[in-house]
């Protein structure tokens, strides 16, 4: 019964504002994100970007081929046995 009068208390210092202060990223990722290096947006995020990029455009472009694979087996005629 003790540790529920203890919640009121517990939950207000998870939500403090005065718990720790987080530091403002948004304008170093602005000056990544505007720099005009010829890079596509979706790439200047680094490695990780290009490979999550390149990944998404493979599993794309096999899916759109399986698909189309199995579509043109679907319309061929079954050979009678």
């Amino acid at each position: 019964m003790n540790h529920l009068l203890k919640v009121p208390l517990l939950a207000s210092r998870a939500f403090s504002s005065s718990a720790r202060q987080l530091r403002n990223k948004v304008p170093e990722a602005q000056k990544l994100f505007q720099a005009d290096n010829g890079l596509p947006v979706h790439i200047k995020g680094g490695t990780g970007d290009v490979l999550l990029y390149r990944a998404t455009m493979t599993l794309t472009i096999g899916g759109t081929c399986y698909s189309v694979y199995w579509l043109l087996v679907a319309s061929m005629p079954q050979k009678k046995a």
